[in-house]
Formats: C-alpha cells, sequence, structure tokens
C-alpha cells in the first residue's frame, strides 16, 4: 500500500480500505503492534496485550472480506479495552492489587457485542484504582503519560484509553464513564469521547457497579463517525442503529463557566473562538449571566466513590460478584491511598449524606428537563483546565485560583447524575496541550449529538492531530 501508517487512519477509513482491498486486517493489526513496541516504554498506556488472539482474529476477518461476508462496519477494526471491563481470557485487575491476575471466562456484554461484529480485540488500557481518579496511576502499573507532553497526566479514569487512540495504538478505545472519565481524558489527549445516554449501552456480566447506573460503557476515537458506528455496534448492532436526525440550525445553550469555579484564560478563548465558528453556521447561540445549577451536585458527587467502595469492600455478596474465588477482600493494605481514603470515607458516611446526594441528582434531573424546554444542547469546556504534571492529583490553582480535586472537574458529572448524551471534541491547543469542548444533549437524544458533533468537527478541529513527541522513526510505517 501507498499512503498513511494504518495506525493513523480511523476505523471508518480502515473499513473502506478493507472493502477496496488496499490492505488487510492483518495489516491494521500489526501497524498499531509496532506502533504499540516503538511506544510503550514512553506511553504506559496498555497494561495487558493479547498479541496472539488478536492476530487469529485478525486473520479470520481477513478473511471475510476476502469473501465479501463482514460481520459489521467494525469487522477488523483493532480495539483496546478499559481493565474494568472483562474480555474472556484476560484479567480484570481494575487497577488494584485486591484482584488476581486470573483469566476472566466470559466477555462482558458491550465487549461480546464487539467481538460479535468482528473487532480485533487485542489489549486493555491502564486505569487508576477502582476508576476513582481524575488521573491514570496505579501501584499495580505506575503513571500513564499524554502523548503529547509525557510528563504530564492523559486525566482519568480512561486516561489509557486516551492516551492510546491519540498515540495510534487503534482507531477506538472502549471505555466507561461515570462522571466525566472518557470526556475529560479525550479532552487532555486531543481525541474524541462520547457517553451515552444511561441505558442506551446495555450491561451485563461485569464488575459490581459502585458507581450504580450512572457509570455508563461509552468510546473514544479520533472522529465522530467512528463513534457513531461503534454506539450502533454496543447499543445492539445493525437494528438498533442510530439514525442521523435532520441537520437544521439548534438552539445552543454556552456555558463558559459554572458558578464561580475558575477556567484557565485559554480554554475560554478556545470556546469564544469556536461559538463564533458555529454562529456562522448558522446555529443559535444563548449566554446566560450565570449557570450555577450543578453546584449542590458537584459538591456531593465524590461521596460516591467512598460509599460504593465500602459496599463493595465490605459486603461478602458484593465481593462474590467479582468472580475472583475470594471469599474477601485480600489484605485491604494492598489498596493505594487513595482507595483507602476514598474507604475510610465511605464507611463514615451517613445515611443523611448519601440523601443529600440523591437529592442533588434529583433537582438536577428536574433542571435539565426544564433547560432542554428552551434549548436544544448545551455547549460546556470539557475541562477547566488542560492537563497538569504527573505526580499530582489535580492542579492546585486554575486561573490563578485555588481549587480542590475536583476543580478541573466540574462540568462533566451533570450529564451522568442526569442521563444524557454527551461528548468532548477537539479544539486546538492551549500553550501546547490540548483543548476540549463538551456538547450535551437531552436524555435519548444521543443521534442528535453525534450528528451535530459530525457537522462541527471540521470547525472544532484546529492545530495538528498527532502527538509531536510520540513521531514514528521511518522503519514503523507501513509503505
Amino acid at each position: 500500500m501507498t499512503g498513511p501508517a494504518l495506525w493513523r487512519l480511523d476505523a471508518t477509513a480502515l473499513v473502506a480500505g478493507y472493502r477496496a482491498g488496499r490492505f488487510t486486517p492483518e495489516q491494521a493489526l500489526q501497524a498499531c503492534l509496532a506502533r504499540d513496541a516503538a511506544t510503550r516504554e514512553r506511553l504506559n498506556a496498555l497494561i495487558w496485550r493479547d498479541p496472539e488472539g488478536a492476530l487469529a482474529a485478525a486473520r479470520a476477518s481477513t478473511r471475510r472480506w476476502a469473501q465479501g461476508q463482514p460481520l459489521s462496519e467494525l469487522d477488523g477494526v483493532p480495539v483496546t479495552v478499559k481493565d474494568n471491563l472483562h474480555v474472556q481470557g484476560w484479567p480484570t485487575r481494575w487497577g488494584s492489587r485486591l484482584l488476581p491476575e486470573q483469566p476472566r471466562p466470559a466477555d462482558e456484554l458491550p465487549v461480546a457485542r464487539l467481538r460479535a461484529a468482528g473487532s480485533v480485540l487485542w489489549a486493555k488500557t491502564h486505569l487508576p484504582e477502582f476508576a476513582m481518579q481524575g488521573i491514570t496511576d496505579n501501584l499495580l502499573h505506575g503513571p500513564c503519560h499524554n502523548p503529547w507532553d509525557l510528563g504530564r497526566t492523559p486525566g482519568g479514569s480512561s486516561g489509557g484509553a486516551a492516551a492510546a487512540v491519540a498515540a495510534g495504538l487503534g482507531p477506538l478505545a472502549l471505555a466507561t464513564d461515570g462522571g466525566g472519565s472518557i470526556r475529560r481524558p479525550a479532552a487532555h489527549c486531543g481525541v474524541l469521547g462520547f457517553k451515552p445516554s444511561a441505558g442506551r449501552v446495555p450491561r451485563a456480566g461485569g464488575l459490581p457497579e459502585i458507581f450504580l447506573d450512572y457509570e455508563v460503557v461509552g468510546g473514544l476515537a479520533r472522529s465522530s463517525r467512528d463513534l457513531q458506528t461503534l454506539l450502533g455496534v454496543l447499543a445492539g448492532g445493525a437494528k438498533a442503529a442510530l439514525p442521523e436526525p435532520p441537520s437544521r440550525p439548534a438552539r445552543i445553550l454556552v456555558l463558559p463557566r459554572f458558578g464561580q469555579h475558575p477556567v484557565q484564560a485559554g480554554v475560554r478563548e478556545r470556546l469564544a473562538q469556536v461559538t463564533e465558528g458555529l454562529q456562522a453556521l448558522g446555529h443559535e447561540l444563548v449566554q446566560p449571566a450565570a449557570f450555577d445549577l450543578a453546584d449542590d451536585l458537584n459538591q456531593h458527587w465524590s461521596s460516591l466513590n467512598g460509599v460504593g467502595l465500602a459496599w463493595l469492600l465490605d459486603t461478602p455478596a458484593a465481593w462474590a460478584r467479582l468472580g475472583t474465588g475470594q471469599p474477601a477482600p485480600a489484605d485491604l493494605r494492598l489498596a493505594g491511598p487513595v482507595a483507602q481514603a476514598a474507604l475510610a470515607a465511605g464507611r463514615q458516611g451517613t445515611a443523611q449524606s448519601l440523601f443529600r446526594l440523591l437529592a442533588a441528582i434529583h433537582v438536577l434531573q428536574q433542571t435539565m428537563r426544564d433547560l432542554f424546554e428552551q434549548a436544544d444542547f448545551v455547549l460546556t469546556p470539557s475541562t477547566a483546565c488542560v492537563a497538569w504534571p504527573l505526580g499530582a492529583s489535580h492542579p492546585e490553582q486554575i486561573d490563578g485560583q485555588a481549587v480542590g480535586p475536583r476543580g478541573h472537574a466540574v462540568f462533566t458529572a451533570l450529564a451522568n447524575a442526569a442521563g444524557l448524551p454527551a461528548i468532548s471534541l477537539p479544539t486546538g491547543l492551549v500553550d501546547g496541550l490540548p483543548c476540549g469542548l463538551q456538547l450535551i444533549g437531552p436524555a435519548g437524544a444521543d443521534a442528535a449529538v453525534l450528528a451535530l458533533a459530525r457537522e462541527w468537527e471540521p470547525v472544532l478541529r484546529q492545530g495538528p492531530l498527532w502527538p509531536p513527541g510520540l513521531e514514528p522513526a521511518p522503519a514503523e510505517a507501513l509503505a
């Protein structure tokens, strides 16, 4: 073949090449394996690999394409899987030393649907312990690095997934989002990340749900068209594929900040530039004087981590659902300091504190329903700042103002609490690092969000697509 290296192509372009006979799924996988070999020591995005199993799957896909009988529009596409989702024959450690390294007997449902679609599952991606942090680091594997600046975090909890897609280790990553865990790393790594509506992607056969139904399965990609195809498969295959709604100008509520929470100046500037471009497309943009309706939710959201973890570790029936064969957790001293602190907080929590969180969620859900009576979509920053240096759990200051552990994350949890579809779209660079904007739609409007993202993507994406620090040596490229 001639043209760009196969690891640079998105899933749609790969499938077009398979269909035309220009290259095969085996060649695409080999390109990803070579890219991984060239970057793994610097990146640390993947924590488990199955090259033999993946090559067998890629060969089977190559035969199907040669016979003109692909299983789906993702047949032969290399996909990575976050390490809190079960893949048959692979371990699921959840980023914790408390879980043994043992093969899982079966795929959980979203993974099974990808496998049935012919996707080539080949590696697991890094995450923080129990997927509970906005960075990607744990005692098992150490820190994951941001491809754009190896001294900075890729965010979390799907930081390994975002870094993998950004670095060319596969065009698609299957991941979870329990408060922004897909969207914020997508923004930090310059890729797209989609969180579906609650219930859109069914789950079964997986880990105990310490985030309840607020955590959903979604994906990261390098194009909105790939995310649209992925969602169709995850939501139930071809019969459940989401139709594109008719294109029309939309009324968009623009929220540059929530309450008095600070936002990095460069992020605000990118949002302002994007709104000008969207107005040129004919959309009506409305910016209220203030928006503080998510403040109560953000104040209490992190308590969900501790309560869920305490339930898991202190409830034998919950621990048994992990399928490890252990009657109780291993020595809890094996857990990292963040998990230890969350467990202590969860054990000390009261029914009243939990009810405060549920009350905040209830109020926000009604507020968002009312808001979408007046607007079609909401546009916010994905994160309040760009990626910060490794070794810190969060930035201590944003725009010169001191912030707490979730100061960078104020924009994303409301979509989880209200069950809304939301996507993070790359919007160029701020101080040399990727920045993203978040588009939120009404509950169930996944198709509308993805269609609008596809229309906007050429307007939003500015600047280079590939991290300059991970450019390949000539031998890596397929020519």
